[in-house]
């Protein structure tokens, strides 16, 4: 089972708020609350025990264009989800984690058993652009434009609309498209088509195809309803009930233009409004209380995953899940058989840690997480906990 969580994990847990992976994160104007203050100077007093770290911490990292901020903690703490104890640990030098550049210089800094994590001295306050003034041994280094992530966005953005669980089967009652261009049966990027239903005060949709049920691995009940992810498309002309020439009622139904397409969009598939898309809560951290779930299916058609590789959970956010979670996967352990004594007896190994998710999406029931890291192969029905 999972080892019990360290003593000083609430100040952790206050911290984690303290930070953000929005890969737009261009400005400082970013939200820092008065508490979170409160708690990365209460962790920057006494920086973190040295056997917090990682048996190797560098005593210094240059940040290089493609680290993330899980790539960088991997390098100082055993745990990398836990870096936002490292930007805690002297706010008066890293003054806004949601900004860290490539060619600043970290340095770790040991005394009285503790370390910190500091910024070698900058011009300017650490922007875009600003020269930093290192001591002689280091290079003088121009700051790139872009801050770093928290995470590598780039493996979960096309997530953020190509894995949708709706709550209902709402799709079966959304608008649909019935008709394309004359002499077209596949549409595409351009194409225009014809749809009828109820778009509300809609412009932009979500394309998909028939909703596909996702059960509880273990009570078979519906969590929710996967839709695949065809496509985008805009609103162009609105439908109208008129009358023809004999007086009678015509439906002319509603145009849209197909903007994107990942499949081939058809007759039957089904509109969906785009939501609004929120990506400043990549925030790795630990649930606050005990969870357990399992793993219901590996997103696409593979039947196994591995790093990299997004899978679904029935857990959602009336299980406590949020965006951010950090949690730890588990192998059963095997069926074996003790041959060392006279009468051989069944055994059963021990359960086996061997992963870790990072939960990025919440749905009421479901959830979606990034396998960040795994020594096997990752199957429906495998089980996580918190870390």
């Amino acid at each position: 089972m999972p080892a019990a969580r360290p003593a000083h994990f609430s100040v952790l847990a206050a911290c984690l708020a303290f930070a953000t992976a929005s890969a737009w994160a261009q400005t400082s104007q970013l939200p820092i609350t008065a508490e979170q203050r409160r708690v990365a100077d209460q962790v920057a007093s006494a920086g973190v025990p040295l056997s917090e770290l990682a048996p190797d911490a560098p005593d210094q990292h240059t940040v290089k264009s493609g680290d993330t901020l899980w790539d960088i903690s991997k390098l100082f703490l055993k745990s990398p989800w836990r870096w936002p104890e490292l930007w805690g640990m002297n706010r008066d030098q890293i003054r806004n984690p949601h900004l860290i550049y490539p060619g600043q210089v970290l340095l770790l800094v040991k005394s009285d058993g503790r370390a910190r994590l500091e910024l070698a001295q900058g011009v300017g306050g650490g922007a875009p652009g600003d020269t930093v003034k290192l001591s002689p041994r280091m290079r003088i280094a121009t700051l790139d434009s872009d801050p770093i992530t928290a995470i590598p966005l780039n493996l979960i953005q096309p997530f953020l609309t190509d894995a949708v669980v709706f709550d209902t089967d709402k799709l079966a009652t959304a608008p649909r498209i019935v008709a394309a261009q004359e002499g077209h049966v596949i549409l595409g990027q351009g194409d225009l088509a014809y749809a009828r239903g109820d778009f509300g005060s809609a412009i932009d949709f979500r394309v998909f195809r028939t909703a596909i049920p996702l059960l509880d691995p273990t009570t078979k009940e519906v969590l929710g309803y996967e839709a695949p992810y065809v496509g985008t498309a805009e609103l162009k002309r609105p439908g109208e009930t008129r009358q023809n020439a004999d007086g009678k009622p015509e439906i002319v139904p509603a145009t849209i233009s197909i903007k994107t397409v990942k499949q081939e969009v058809g007759t039957g598939d089904r509109l969906s409004p785009t939501p609004p898309r929120n990506l400043d809560r990549y925030v790795p951290h630990a649930p606050d209380a005990p969870t357990a779930g399992q793993i219901i299916k590996i997103y696409g058609e593979s039947l196994i995953a591995g790093q990299n590789q997004i899978v679904a959970l029935n857990r959602g956010k009336r299980d406590g899940l949020e965006r951010g979670h950090v949690l730890a996967l588990w192998r059963d352990g095997a069926a074996a058989v003790d041959k060392t004594q006279d009468k051989a007896e069944p055994i059963k190994l021990p359960d086996e840690r061997h992963g870790v998710l990072f939960v990025f999406e919440v749905y009421e029931r479901v959830s979606y997480a990034l396998v960040i890291s795994v020594k096997e192969p990752v199957k429906a029905g495998d089980r996580f906990t918190q870390p």
